[in-house]
């Protein structure tokens, strides 16, 4: 081998190392991580986890659930419950399980009005006829943002099938006149045929109690009867929508409920207190 291939191989080899040196130079050595950083962000990932799923049991916990009084709807001839994730269905024929002289004259629960308290009663033309009413309220009912106000017809269900309405009468009427031509239990149909209740339906508070649960308006919050603790409550015991939030037998740990009182509105204020459901007929 000649000096000169020996100068080139030589050449060669250094350029070599030069380049492998350059090249571990620009090599940036790589961080391990801090275990304590490392830990610490664990740790924090963590708890925010935990505070999480937290909350979200304490949202669970404060939430009610009115799928509890399904089976406080007895009178199952005329009305059956369905429970489902969100929503309770109620189904009714809206045919009351008390006397009416509203019944047709063959129906076994046909009978004359008989109220000597009441010389002004005057029997409305209508009569009472089977509904096909289905109720779709929420099963956990909340407050709504934006209140809404009742319509005229149905706004909830009584435990016997029967429809509560509002203090408002029909078109052209007036309300204080219409007292005169409910039965003897507090009720009365309305043109199509839909018997009703408008104030306190006696039938149930005289049979069930007069502080028992009587029904559900269609935001899902309950009604209950005139006594509570043993006292019967007046309008200034209740806010603008006629109901307030305390224990019942039903919920020992309170819930907003509506009562029924003495006077107008009788039922529900101004509006539903959460947000209504929907009634099909």
């Amino acid at each position: 081998m000649s000096v000169r291939d020996l100068m080139k191989q030589l050449a060669m080899l250094l350029l070599m190392g030069f380049l492998t040196f350059t090249v571990a130079c620009d090599e940036s050595p790589v961080d391990e991580p801090d275990p304590e950083e490392q830990l610490e962000e664990e740790e924090e990932e963590e708890e925010n986890k935990e505070e999480e799923e937290e909350e979200e049991e304490e949202e669970e916990e404060t939430k009610v659930d009115i799928s509890i009084l399904a089976s406080k709807f007895y009178h199952t001839s005329a009305v059956s419950v369905t429970v489902t994730d969100d929503h309770v269905i109620i189904s009714s024929s809206d045919q009351p399980d008390h006397k009416s002289m509203y019944y047709s004259p063959n129906n076994s629960l046909y009978e004359d009005y008989d109220e000597p308290n009441n010389p002004d009663f005057k029997k409305n033309p209508n009569s009472i006829e089977i509904q096909n009413f289905v109720y779709t309220l929420p099963r956990f009912p909340e407050e709504a943002t934006n209140k809404e106000a009742t319509d005229f017809g149905p706004m909830g269900v009584a435990v016997n099938s029967v429809a509560f309405y509002n203090q408002n009468a029909g078109p052209g009427d007036d309300i204080l006149e219409e007292l005169n031509t409910f039965d003897q239990y507090e009720g009365h149909p309305a043109q199509s045929g839909d018997y009703h209740y408008h104030l306190e339906p006696i039938w149930l508070t005289e049979t069930i109690s007069d502080d028992a649960f009587l029904g559900l308006l269609l935001d899902g919050f309950p009604v209950y009867g005139p006594v509570e603790g043993g006292k019967r409550l007046t309008n200034a015991d209740l806010d603008d929508y006629h109901g307030h939030i305390s224990a019942t037998a039903e919920f020992p740990d309170g819930i907003y409920h509506y009562h029924i009182t003495d006077e107008l509105p009788w039922i529900n204020g101004d509006g539903y207190f959460g947000t209504p459901g929907t009634i099909t007929k």
